[in-house]
């Protein structure tokens, strides 16, 4: 608690919140949690994508990331390009603004510093850069918690998640290869913490009982298309992705098993929907999520989960519900690892609809010793986060940031 005579902490949170990524608001939200529970008095507002749907779900101010509200619009036009231009300028007097008037900026999680979905230098990784850079010159730290990385090939990304980690005052990772690749990077990792993700503070819903007789299967779904490094394919990546996911999903039908499509950000309803035109059947439905909660609640009422998207997997191992993943990058695989279900991932680039149903029928028959695992594993997860906090608070907010002398004027 502040006292009288001190001024509360000004807080920032940053990223790509608000934008219909329910993984990226479930990081929010855990953090929002944290400084609800251990700074009450400090006051929050956020810089990100969504500032609309932030503020309408998460009731705190929030500001436009970009000034160019068609930064992720492609521009062909001599106009829209200027416009983009213009707008990477104007974006470094208010990103170091709106840092300015903040005593700590939060960065929640998110996979901030890798590239393993398409990803242009003068996009995220720009808008990361300005941010640490500012709060080096102003004053204000800035921390990545729990955040992702991977190695990055191409050379602009590469030197800006170099020098953004560089820049922060703070940096956690949500997996050991994490902080591997930031150390390949030349970042020096050596007081660098790793804990689990964000998403595993969150509250957890009451998993259903197993039946004892075959029941739902969710299967979360993402319109993939490959990294960085696999835009010359893309589209074979993505044909291959929906035609075995829809084989797998046919299946399962036509063995009677009810099936649940789950979607992990806006734009994977085409995928959803390509499904259910392929696969005509009232045993396959399709749920809209709204948020990390909601899929829980989803994935807590099946018998197994088959998920691609990283959130996806968290939300069905949080609640220890078996769960095939179909990876794309290496973070799933080491998640999948650390929660005793390593054995049970499928590449998502070149998805084998027989090779997937044999990992699935393997799972469901260890299925009664891998939810005794994810109990435990979720416990200790729980653990570490709690560390995570309190090291964070010791980290970032000192005592005397809290005094009125600390804070920056507008």
């Amino acid at each position: 608690m502040t006292s009288a005579d001190e001024t509360p902490a000004h807080v920032g949170v940053f990223g790509l919140l608000g934008s219909g990524n329910l993984g990226n608001d479930g990081s929010l939200e855990a953090v929002l949690g944290y400084l609800r529970a251990e700074h009450p008095d400090a006051v929050v507002d956020a810089l990100c994508g969504g500032p609309e749907a932030v503020t309408t779900r998460f009731g705190i101010p929030a500001t436009r990331l970009h000034w160019n509200r068609a930064e992720y619009r492609t521009a062909s036009r001599v106009g829209a390009i200027a416009s983009k231009g213009l707008g990477k300028l104007v974006d470094v007097f208010r990103t170091a603004a709106w840092v300015r008037r903040h005593d700590v900026v939060i960065v929640p999680g998110m996979g901030v510093l890798e590239a393993t979905l398409p990803l242009r230098p003068w996009g995220f990784p720009y808008s990361l850069f300005l941010l640490c850079a500012s709060g080096r010159l102003l004053g204000t730290r800035v921390a990545l918690v729990s955040v992702g990385a991977a190695e990055i090939r191409n050379r602009p990304t590469r030197a800006l998640v170099r020098w953004s980690a560089r820049l922060a005052a703070y940096r956690s990772y949500r997996d050991a290869q994490s902080r591997d690749a930031m150390r390949a990077m030349g970042v020096n990792v050596a007081r660098d913490e790793v804990y689990p993700d964000l998403a595993f503070s969150l509250p957890t819903p009451q998993a259903s009982a197993p039946s004892g007789t075959p029941g739902l299967v969710c299967v979360g779904v993402m319109d993939f298309h490959g990294g960085n490094d696999d835009r010359a394919r893309a589209e074979e990546i993505y044909r291959r992705y929906l035609d075995g996911t829809i084989r797998f999903v046919r299946t399962l039908v036509e063995e009677g098993r009810p099936v649940r499509l789950l979607t992990g950000d806006q734009c994977d309803a085409s995928v959803v929907a390509a499904i259910l035109d392929a696969v005509d059947s009232p045993l396959v439905t399709a749920a809209e999520p709204a948020s990390l909660a909601d899929l829980m609640k989803e994935m807590a009422a099946a018998d197994t989960v088959v998920a691609v998207r990283y959130h996806n997997l968290i939300c069905a191992l949080k609640t220890g519900t078996p769960v095939l993943a179909l990876c794309y990058a290496a973070k799933s695989d080491a998640l999948m690892t650390e929660m005793g279900l390593g054995a049970y991932c499928h590449p998502a680039r070149e998805v084998d609809a027989d090779r997937l149903l044999e990992q699935f029928r393997a799972l469901e028959k260890h299925s009664a010793e891998l939810r005794q695992t994810l109990t435990e594993r979720n416990q200790a997860a729980a653990r570490r986060l709690d560390h995570q906090f309190n090291s964070l608070t010791t980290a970032v907010f000192p005592a005397a940031d809290h005094a009125p002398t600390s804070r920056k004027a507008p």
